[in-house]
């Protein structure tokens, strides 16, 4: 990989592009895999409560690590339900099927690394107008990164918590 070098950087809390969808979930890029060399990204998610941010899936190319800055996460690993609060961080591993959502009462804010990086323009994709969250198309966009969706066990946990999806 060959690193590009964009020279130091300041982000402030308004500074990074940031998408927001239908059910007010905010993508904040703030470091793309371009930034790093390919080495990793950083976005800041912001869900509502009761809001699941994806379907159950995984990564064949990308760990992730998800920081909680504000409020409560819950985690899905694998069959293991895991929950969060401000300044834990929970380790998603490739190849281990997880989601998370939004556990608390008020707004869940947290960083999350992604390495290598590259995956973050999935998650621009989706944020675009008419971004595609749409089960007959949205498997086929995710294996262009490298995932794989189970829409199947994702509804149970839709229900189970009763999140919004």
């Amino acid at each position: 990989m060959n690193a590009q070098i964009t020279g130091p950087r300041v982000l402030g809390p308004n500074d990074g592009l940031a998408l927001t969808d239908a059910e007010g979930r905010v993508d904040r890029f703030l470091i793309d895999a371009a930034d790093s060399g390919g080495g990793f990204s950083l976005v800041e998610h912001t869900l509502l409560p009761k809001t699941l941010a994806a379907p159950v899936h995984l990564h064949t190319r990308e760990d992730e690590y998800s920081f909680v800055l504000d409020g409560r996460l819950g985690v899905l690993l694998g069959d293991e339900e895991v929950f969060a609060e401000a300044g834990t961080l929970v380790f998603k591993p490739r190849r281990q099927w997880h989601t998370f959502w939004n556990a608390g009462d008020g707004p869940v804010r947290l960083l999350e690394i992604i390495s290598p990086g590259g995956l973050e323009q999935l998650f621009r994709r989706l944020g675009e107008p008419g971004g595609e969250y749409d089960p007959e198309t949205l498997p086929a966009l995710a294996a262009e990164y490298g995932c794989e969706i189970d829409f199947e066990a994702t509804m149970p946990l839709v229900e189970r918590h009763q999140l919004t999806f």
